[in-house]
């Protein structure tokens, strides 16, 4: 799972607890990183990421699901279980 935010973006800062909170909750299960997109913008264009906050998961190198904007932690878990990861 990666999380593209921006140290500027408002919802960012919400959604890094969560973020970090899942990654230590789900560590057996679930790679987190985080990428800033201002100082990899090629990447995150790359990755047709154009909002932020957005979490993208992928499985085998391949994206399963990606949720634009912060929708807190329901949002993320039901991401997840999309991807086949459960809590």
């Amino acid at each position: 799972m990666v999380d593209f935010w921006a140290e500027w973006c408002g919802p960012c800062k919400m959604a890094g607890p969560v973020v970090e909170e899942l990654s230590e909750e789900l560590k057996d299960k679930l790679l987190v990183a985080k990428l800033d997109v201002d100082a990899e913008p090629e990447l995150a264009g790359k990755h047709g990421v154009m909002s932020i906050p957005t979490v993208i998961l992928f499985k085998d190198g391949k994206e399963v699901g990606r949720q634009v904007g912060f929708a807190g932690k329901p949002g993320y878990m039901q991401l997840l279980a999309k991807g086949g990861v459960g809590a």
